[in-house]
């Protein structure tokens, strides 16, 4: 080993071009193997969290976008559901004016009738009350006359006639005259 450990130190005492002697080569393996396992050690610590981080990500953004894309299919469904909705208001709201417009004209026309027959009952009672009323006139025309026949007659006739007479003569006057004559 002598030897060898000479050869080692001679040549450590001689210039290299690389200086590559042993401690270089053992440095190097030891620094490799170092990356090495502090490769391993981040990805283990580092690189798996952070690809586990990214994973999670990726699927709370696909979750995120299945969810937009249902709720996006419930407010289409929704859209379509108010715009039946609306269309049946509308519908609705034509149909209950449309029977508004009958219970109107429904209701005109009974005040139409109601109003018409109110006048047929007004013109009725005043032509009764006409004819009581010609009546009435006829009748007091007719005592006029009497009256005035009477005296006529009473005059004529002097005192010598009895009431009697008189009565007799006029009702035989008013039956030669006639009904029809007073009424006219």
């Amino acid at each position: 080993m002598r030897i060898f450990g000479a050869v080692l130190l001679s040549e450590t005492m001689e210039p290299r071009l690389f200086d590559l002697d042993f401690q270089l080569l053992s440095d190097s393996i030891l620094t490799i193997i170092a990356v090495f396992v502090l490769f391993l050690a981040l990805s283990y610590f580092l690189f798996n969290p952070a690809r586990e981080f990214l994973r999670k990500r990726q699927e709370k953004i696909a979750g995120e976008l299945e969810d937009a894309k249902t709720k996006e299919e419930e407010a289409i469904k929704l859209k379509e559901e108010y715009e039946a909705k609306l269309a049946d208001v509308e519908k609705e709201a034509d149909r209950i004016l449309g029977e508004a417009r009958k219970k109107a004209r429904a209701n005109e026309d009974r005040i139409l009738e109601e109003a018409k027959e109110e006048a047929a009952r007004i013109i009725s009672r005043a032509n009764v009350e006409a004819e009581l009323e010609k009546k009435k006139a006829a009748d007091e025309v007719k005592r006029e006359m009497i009256v005035i026949a009477a005296a006529m007659a009473g005059r004529i006739a002097g005192a010598s006639m009895s009431e009697e007479k008189q009565d007799a003569l006029l009702d035989e006057t008013l039956r030669e005259i006639g009904e029809n004559t007073w009424l006219s």
